[in-house]
């Protein structure tokens, strides 16, 4: 069929014209500031029409049906809930001020208390947004005012904010395992390690930092806290460390699965504000509009990428792609460099699920021609991804802590504090493709 009755078929371009055409209309569309989620779409349907005609538009529509009907999605707005209740509560400012006996007078110890509550609440929710948020009104402060070192302080905020990308119950590791069409709760145990070793990085540079230089990390005055206190502050840690339990010991015992814990949270932190006595229907309805906000935007971003994967794979553009790549070098390494070097680019521009939409579906079938395990490349796209909230100009973490950090730190200043963060990220990011028993793979 002509596109557009004009005597010319977008099929005339070819596979290679056709690829470089839609990649071209992809930026031009997104250079105008249209959502990702309709620019995927609206290329999506030009190419559908314009390669194939309107008889194609059914094949692209049960593509989008798959995607949006897999029951394991529903744990995504379930973590997303958790997530929400968790910024409307006390619960992670009960947790930093627990966090405190962890640090004691260690140098640097308000920012290891931080990264600590950071991988508490990533276990809980698995969202970055909120976290970067609670810790910048809660930790941010607290840092400046003890005379930490700006940079230092806001660093560790962004960074350790973002470790819900790799901590599991990660949406990021649910979506991944969604698209490549591998077992969530495999993910889930992959990254459990390499969470927890980037963790470990950031704590390993805060303490070197602290003692190479002790201006940018003051000891604290002394500061003897009742035990009856102690008792007190302990309590706030009961709590979240019970519901991270109940969650990730009911997907590893195989008690559940990732759906039905991700239920089970959101019961655990409903019932935590009860006791606590913040519950209330203020609070539950803004957590669910939030979720609902948060969730329509990663289906529409999914709805519109599941499409334009799919034309472009009606298209050929996949068997086209791999050849590309199997063109690169014979040395599987090298190709695996290449698609880490296309996410980290990716990731400058744009928002993690278009990047796991769009690029795994045509990723990982030659990762597992390349004989690669897809769970290892999985957690290896999610350490890629802590890259892309960091790294300017559109890191996001970096925007969530603006909305909330005084006003004399522009985002320049963010931006530049994140920098030793960014290659600790790629440190790990190289270890886990040098040593990949790390993910127990």
């Amino acid at each position: 069929m002509d596109f557009l009755d004009l005597g010319f078929s977008l099929k005339d371009l070819g596979i290679e014209y056709g690829t470089l055409a839609m990649f071209a209309m992809l930026l031009t569309l997104l250079l105008t500031g249209m959502p990702l989620a309709f620019v995927t779409l609206l290329v999506a349907l030009i190419f559908t029409l314009g390669w194939f005609g309107p008889l194609a538009v059914p094949l692209i529509t049960s593509r989008v049906f798959s995607f949006v009907s897999s029951f394991v999605f529903v744990s995504v707005p379930m973590f997303v809930l958790m997530a929400a209740i968790l910024d409307r509560s006390g619960i992670a400012r009960d947790l930093f001020d627990a966090m405190r006996l962890v640090g004691g007078r260690l140098r640097g110890g308000v920012a290891i208390q931080t990264i600590f509550v950071a991988v508490i609440l990533a276990a809980m929710s698995g969202i970055i947004g909120g976290e970067v948020v609670l810790l910048g009104l809660i930790a941010l402060p607290q840092m400046l005012r003890l005379g930490y070192d700006r940079n230092l302080a806001i660093g560790v905020v962004c960074a350790g904010g973002s470790l819900g990308t790799m901590v599991p119950p990660s949406i990021v590791l649910i979506i991944y395992g969604l698209t490549a069409n591998v077992s969530i709760g495999d993910l889930f145990t992959a990254a459990f390690v390499p969470g927890l070793m980037l963790a470990g990085f950031y704590v390993a540079y805060v303490l070197i930092r602290s003692y190479l230089n002790p201006k940018v990390a003051p000891i604290p005055e002394p500061d003897d806290v009742p035990f009856s206190e102690k008792i007190a502050l302990l309590k706030g840690l009961v709590l979240p460390l019970m519901v991270v339990g109940f969650v990730l010991g009911s997907i590893y015992g195989g008690i559940a699965s990732v759906t039905e814990a991700s239920a089970i949270g959101v019961f655990g932190v409903t019932i935590s504000t009860i006791l606590r006595r913040e519950f209330s229907l203020a609070l539950m309805k803004d957590a669910a509009l939030q979720t609902l906000a948060t969730c329509g935007m990663i289906v529409w971003i999914g709805i519109g990428a599941s499409a334009l994967v799919g034309v472009f794979n009606l298209m050929g553009g996949i068997k086209f792609v791999s050849s590309l790549f199997a063109g690169l070098s014979d040395s599987p390494t090298v190709v695996l460099l290449f698609m880490m070097l296309v996410l980290f680019v990716l990731g400058m521009f744009l928002d993690w699920v278009g990047i796991a939409l769009l690029t795994m579906p045509i990723f990982v079938p030659i990762i597992t021609q390349l004989g690669f395990d897809p769970v290892w490349f999985g957690v290896l796209f999610c350490m890629n991804m802590q890259v892309s909230f960091l790294s300017p100009p559109f890191g996001p973490a970096a925007f969530y802590l603006k909305s909330v950090a005084p006003a004399n730190i522009s985002l320049g200043d963010i931006f530049k504090s994140l920098w030793p963060f960014i290659c600790l990220q790629v440190l790990a990011v190289a270890i886990l493709i040098v040593f990949p028993g790390i993910t127990g793979r």
